[in-house]
Order: structure tokens, then sequence, then C-alpha cells
């Protein structure tokens, strides 16, 4: 056999046409036998063996190309390949055709994939940093790479051209895996950032590059008798890229455009796309390059948006999780590791990693230092673009295949590529944290925000039913010309697995196009909506993102672009809905994770949105809808940052507002709190309260600037309420009027007291605070809104002294206040009890 794709040339192997499938067991046939079921064998080791090295390899955030090689390393020579039985067995010489066919099927239709979600116009738009970036960090390793040819001379084929092995050794070692690396980046919560952005177009070009001298090295493998038998193979293939650009690409519009809006398109059209992969890979491998070339440049050729969506859909999961393990299976089983031993071997693979993780790194560096960028990032850039994958397997596979790498050779390459995209993860946990980075911004509270300032808020929607009370939830924030409103809406979606994590910013400028799914429909209706509501007021700027990550760690997701764009308050839906009957269901559990997660993750205030409507109405329209809020004041940061919301809220012509304020009666106690002592009378009990006069103050304060500047507005309602314990506190609550819309409570972090005493023994949601679980439970009966809000009370945060800020509340301290028939608090008789510790009281 002198097939190319044949490693077994030196034997003859008799395949049987009519064995295909079994009699069966009970006819006396083996199903090893026969080729249908060895292949189902085969294929269902191959799956499973990549599992468990996923799973061996999640601890160390290991990407996923590394667990399908060594899956097949596993099933090879290298170990279980040892035992011949099982070898002639399972994987005997006559089954390579059928399971090599179908890898390479598998690996036609998932670079058609690639291509397909491979956006070509980004070339046009990546800056010159990218573009410097990609050519410096392939330039010096295809260099050094010719360099290593040299070290491994002695390991090739004497008769192949030394021009041609140099440059399969280049390209091997200066080509960037682009979906490798999207998906290392994910892994690492680098994605987004200005770094993992600038990696992902370096390495988008880079991998064109690859492909093209990936087609120059097969032509010059395979035609090496003739200089002018290469130069016909690549005019052929640029023939085939122009064809694909001015026939296939059109055809594929005008299909886009012949389905109308809103519905799925033709069987007809998706058959005739997945035979034409087929049809391309035929062409190119005939001309002289490789099918992968064709069906990857196909993939290319179809426009993104709806059709491309559709296929990928139809597609990923199947190629991705079944078929392409096949191939890099394929190159574990043609690996045998026991032929890497010795010394040299070991110095000669050591040497190789050195230099080309050197090479790019050196290249990226040399253009930080010319773009002024930070050495670590320069470093940390150099690193992810040594990440391998597919494009290298290939390249090696064609070299064996062309006999240009012997077993040895081909062992120590796959060992090369093994290490160098292994050690990523964790050097660049090492040397780059992006917590190093975290840029402090002084904005993170409400009660810190300067009136006159931008109000940035970040709203986050799992569905369309979060969209109508959200909207007039901004809209009752009151945006002004001296304080518009910046939002920043979040639509949450899990993701299902078939691609990396990813944060996509919609650009609404751009023409809508029918959705395909029930997430696209879904964004669809978010962005529109909020698109709506952004033409139709003032003074109000949307911004639409929609993150796909897994639910564990979405909240990373959230709290690293609330930092990123420097929010004031993030905005969440509660994990419950309101249902007809008035009770409350719980929507999805994960919803919870998310909320708790946040309020311990998130880097500015948070506010929990219990959504029962508001008002019933789509849209607050200035001085034709009237909303009335209330806030419940028991104290404490939380309790502030609640009464400065409602407090911008207040100067919205459409609002009445009452604040509720509960004081301690007199037969309140004051805190303890049990410190254990070191001397041997066992646990000493110390009195606590430094922090609580602290609090008490700044309450006492905020609460009279806000009387005194109200106190003759007649949508202003002052009311205090005295109780002792939480049987009166829940009492007073039932006793409020059912007109109002909103409920601003805080939610009361690590405050204990004893005004709340009790409500959370029987609590079904702690972190929404004792007043906010209360409030949202079904027992309560109410039809109004509730936004349990948490002030951020981290680093930076002025909550311990008596510096009022310069935002809601800022006005100078007013001993004397008298506002018609209410008296000010009390001040300096009675203390809150809370008992609550921040860090930098420690």
């Amino acid at each position: 056999m002198g097939d190319k794709g044949n490693k077994t040339d030196e034997y003859i192997v008799c395949y049987a046409p009519t064995m295909i499938t079994t009699n069966g067991i009970w006819e006396g046939d083996n199903p090893l036998d026969y080729s249908l079921p060895l292949f189902i064998l085969q294929l269902t080791l191959v799956v499973a063996a990549t599992r468990i090295f996923v799973f061996l390899l999640k601890p160390f955030r290991q990407p996923r190309v590394i667990a399908e090689i060594l899956g097949g390393v596993m099933l090879g020579p290298s170990v279980l390949g040892k035992n011949k039985t099982f070898a002639n067995a399972v994987f005997p010489l006559r089954s390579v055709m059928v399971i090599e066919t179908m890898a390479n099927v598998g690996l036609l239709y998932f670079l058609f994939l690639v291509g397909v979600e491979m956006d070509i116009t980004i070339l046009r738009s990546v800056g010159k940093k990218a573009v410097t970036a990609a050519i410096a960090g392939m330039i010096l390793p295809f260099i050094l790479g010719g360099a290593c040819a040299v070290l491994l001379n002695d390991k090739k084929n004497s008769e192949m051209n030394q021009g041609t092995y140099i440059l399969f050794i280049g390209v091997a070692l200066s080509v960037t895996a682009f979906p490798v690396l999207a998906r290392i980046l994910a892994e690492l919560k680098l994605i987004n950032t200005d770094l993992g952005r600038l990696a992902l177009s370096s390495a988008l070009i880079n991998d064109v590059c690859a492909w093209i001298l990936l087609a120059l090295a097969i032509a010059m493998a395979e035609n090496e008798t003739s200089s002018f038998t290469s130069l016909w193979v690549l005019l052929s293939g640029a023939a085939f890229v122009a064809f694909c650009v001015y026939a296939v690409r059109p055809a594929a519009s005008w299909i886009v455009k012949k389905t109308p809006e809103g519905e799925s398109f033709s069987e007809f059209y998706i058959s005739l796309i997945l035979a034409g992969v087929m049809v391309s890979g035929f062409i190119t491998d005939a001309i002289g390059t490789h099918a992968v070339f064709g069906a990857f440049v196909f993939g290319l050729a179809i426009p993104s948006g709806p059709l491309g969506v559709t296929l990928v859909e139809k597609l990923e999961d199947f190629v991705s999780g079944l078929l392409l393990p096949l191939f890099f299976a394929i190159s574990g089983l043609k690996t045998n590791i026991g032929l890497v031993q010795g010394s040299h071997t070991w110095t000669i693979i050591i040497v190789v990693i050195f230099l080309a993780c050197i090479g790019k790194i050196v290249g990226t560096l040399a253009v930080a230092i010319f773009y002024q960028m930070p050495i670590r990032e320069g470093a940390t850039l150099g690193l992810l673009m040594n990440t391998k994958g597919l494009v290298e397997m290939i390249v090696l596979n064609v070299g064996k295949d062309q006999k240009i790498f012997d077993e040895e050779s081909f062992a120590v390459m796959v060992v090369i590529t093994l290490l160098m995209t292994g050690i990523i993860v964790p050097f660049v946990s090492i040397i780059y944290r992006p917590s190093r980075r975290n840029i402090y911004y002084n904005r993170r509270t409400l009660q810190i925000l300067k009136p006159d300032a931008e109000f940035r808020v970040l709203v986050c929607v799992h569905s369309p039913r979060n969209v109508p009370t959200m909207i007039n939830l901004i809209e009752a924030s009151n945006p002004t010309k001296g304080s518009p409103i910046c939002v920043y809406v979040l639509h949450l979606v899990e993701l299902s697995g078939r691609t990396s994590a990813m944060l996509i910013v919609h650009n609404t400028n751009k023409p809508e196009h029918a959705a395909l799914n029930r997430t696209e429909a879904q964004s669809d209706h978010i962005i529109n909506a909020f698109k709506n509501y952004e033409q139709h007021t003032s003074y109000v700027s949307v911004h639409p993102l929609t993150a796909m990550s897994p639910y564990p760690t979405m909240h990373d997701d959230i709290c690293n672009l609330a930092e990123d764009k420097r929010v004031s308050l993030i905005i969440i839906p509660f994990h419950k809905q309101q249902t007809v009957d008035g009770g409350m269901e719980t929507i999805n559990v994960a919803f919870r994770t998310i909320n708790q997660n946040v309020l311990a993750n998130a880097p500015c205030s948070v506010g929990i949105l219990v959504d029962r409507g508001l008002s019933g109405s789509n849209r607050l329209v200035s001085n034709q809808t009237s909303h009335h809020v209330a806030v419940m004041f028991f104290g404490g940061p939380d309790d502030r940052e609640a009464l400065c919301y409602g407090w911008r809220m207040l100067e919205h012509t459409g609002i009445n507002l009452t604040l509720m304020r509960f004081v301690p009666g007199e037969q309140v106690s004051r805190p303890v709190r049990q410190q254990h002592g070191s001397g041997l009378d066992g646990p000493s009990v110390v009195t606590v309260e430094t922090e609580n006069d602290i609090d008490k103050l700044l309450d006492d304060k905020l609460i009279n600037e806000f009387r005194m500047r109200y106190g003759n507005d007649n949508s202003v309602d002052y009311l205090e309420k005295v109780v002792n314990n939480g049987e009166e506190t829940v009492a007073v609550i039932r006793t409020m009027d059912d007109i109002h819309d909103l409920f601003i409570v805080g939610r009361g972090q690590g405050m204990i007291s004893p005004l709340t005493a009790g409500l959370t023994d029987w609590s079904e949601c702690p972190e929404m605070g004792a007043i906010g679980d209360l409030l949202a439970s079904s027992d309560f009966a109410a039809t109004a809104s509730i936004l349990v809000v948490q002030q951020y009370v981290g680093t930076g945060s002025n909550d311990d002294g008596l510096e009022t800020p310069n935002g809601y509340g800022g006005d100078e301290y007013n001993n004397n206040v008298d506002i018609n028939h209410h008296s000010a608090p009390p001040r300096g008789q009675t203390v809150f009890n809370t008992d609550r510790i921040s860090p930098h009281n420690l």
C-alpha cells in the first residue's frame, strides 16, 4: 500500500470488504473481526480515555487538546499498546484505514467550523500592535526552528529535502493554536481583558500565516521532484481561494437573503453546504495541498451571522465531542513515548522548547517595549502565543505520512507540543495576575457619588421578564443633564459547553437579523427594549452585552465588568418570581448562587431586585406616572446606601418617598461581643461600643441632612417607629399602606440588631438580610417590588470616620433640625444594637 494516509507501507494487510457487520455472537462470530463493531469499540475507548484525562487535568486547568492527545498515547504503543494481545485485538493494522478516515472526516468538519466562527473581517480592524506582535512572534521562532532542525537533523529521513524539513519544523514551532488559545484565555478569565483581545487578534493573524505556510510546506513535501509542480499546486490553491471568495461567499449570502426573517434555513441549503465541505476537501487534496485546507477556506467563505450560527449549532457538539478526539487519539496512537529516551534526546527536547518559547517571548517583548506596554504583559503575551494544538498536530501528521519524521522524531515533537502547551497556564498564572492591576476608583457607592457625576449602573438580566421593571427602576433613578445615567445591560447566559466563555458586546448600530434560537431571541428582545428606551428618553446611554459562562463562575464576569466599567451599583434579579396567585416560586437555584457570589465579591454596591412590577407600566414618564417608594432605615452602611438611592430617586418629579426610621425603644439593651481572653478564668466579655457609636453618628448625620433638605416637600413623608424586638418590627411593617410600588431596604451585612432579632431564624434567603427576606417571602402580602441594597465596604470606603462624603447627604452637619411637626431623632441617648466590625477596624 502506497497511499500517503497509510502508516504501514512495509506490511501487506488483507481486508475483506464483506466483513462490515457481524451475524452475531450466537452464530459464532467475533465482533472484533468486523470493521463496524471494531470501529465502534475504538471510538468508545477513545472518548472514554479522553474524558478520563479531561477529568484528571481539570484541576490543573489544562486545555482539552492535551487530554485528547494523552488519551491516544495511553491507548497506543506507549502504554496499553505494549500488550500485543490488546493492540492486535482492538487496534489491528487492518482497522487503520477506517479509523484514520473517520478521524480526517472529523478534522475536516472541525476546521470548517473554525473557519465559520472566525470573522476574517477582524483582520481589517486589528491595530498595528496586534499585527506587529503576530509577525514578531512568528518570525523569530521560525528562524530558531531552523536552528532546531539542525539539532533534530539526525532524526529525519536523509532522502528528504533539507528546505522542506526546516519549513515543517519552523511552522510547527512558530504556529499559535487560535481555538486552544481562546479556551485558555477563557479559563484564565483574560478573554475580555486588553491583553486577551491583543492575544486573540495576534493569534488570528498568526493562524492565517500558518495556513499559508502549511500549504506551501505540503506542496513542497509532495512535489519535490519538480519546482514547477509546486508552483502549480500553489497557483491552484490560490484559484480555489478566489473561487470561495467570489463564488461561494456570494452564494451563501444569497441563501441568507432568500430565507425569510425568523425562519430556519432550508434543510436543502444546509445539506448543500455540508456536502460542499467534502467537495472542498476533495478539490484541495486533489490539487496537492491538504483536504483540511479546503474545508477551512470554505468555512471562511460562510458569512458570519444566522447561517454560521445554524451550522455551528448543528455540528459542533457532534464534531468536537466525538469525531475530533479521534484525530488527536490517532496522533497519540502513532506516538511511542518509549522511543524518547536517553539524556541526549531529552536535552534536545528541553533546548527546542526553550528556544521556541524564548523566540515568542523575545519577539513580543520587543513589541511591548516599542508600544510602551508593561514588561509583565509582554512576557505573558509571549507565553500565550506559544499555545500549540490543532495546526501543529496536522503539520506533524502530514510530516510523518510524508516520511519527513520517523517514529522517534514524531514522538519527540509530540512531547514538545504537550510540554509547551502544558506549561502555559501555570506560568501565566504565576507571572500575570489581573488582581494586581485592579484599578481603584472612588465611585464605588452611591453615598460617595457626587450629585453632578455620571451614575454608572450594571443591570443584569436573565430573561426578558426582568426588563420592564429594570427600565422603570433606571428611569426612576432620575437621569439628568448634570448627572446622566450610563447603563450597562448584561444578559446572563449559561455556557452550554459548545464554545468558550465570552463577553459579547452588541453593536446596536448594526442591522438586525432573525433570531435562530431561544437565547438569541431573548437577547434581541432585551436589546431592543433598552434601545427603544434609550431613544425615547434623555440623558441615558445604554450599552448591551451578553456574558456566556458557567453559572459557578458567572459572578466573575459580572464583577470584572463592574470594575472595568467603574460602575457604582450592580442590580441583579432575585432568584424567585411572583406567581399568579401572589406567591413566590424559584426560577433557577443557580441564580441564587450567582447572587450570593456577587454580594461576596462585588467591587461596588449591589442591589438585588425582587420583581413584582413597578406600577404595571412599561415605562415611567415624567409628570404622568406617580411612584411611591418606601425606604426602611434601621442603621448601618447598607441602610445609608439605601437611603442615598431613595434620595436620588426623590429628585424625580414622579416619585413620592416615605422614609421610615426604626428607633430602638427603652427595653433594648446594648449588644456585647464575647471574645476569648488569655487568662485562666476562661473567656472574658468585652463590650464593643466604638463602631456602634460611629455608625450611630453617621446615621444621624445622614438622616438630619435629608430631613433638613426635604422637610417642606409634600412628596416626602418621614416616620419614626419605636420598636423593641423583631416581633414589633414585623408588626409595624405589616401596618404600612399598600400604595407603595417599591421598597428599598439595606441588606444589613454584619449587623446584629435586636430590632430584627428572631427574623433570621426562619429566613429562607439569608443573603437578602432579615428585612429583605421578610418582604420577599410568600407570607408577606405585598405587591410591591423590593430592592435590597448592600453598600461596598472594602478598601477605600468612607464608613470609618465622621466625614460625610460629597454625595447624597454631603451637606454640613446641622444640630438644630426642626422640620414641620417632626422632631430630630434623639442623639447620644440610645445606641443602635449593632455589633459589626469592618476590616479597617480590626
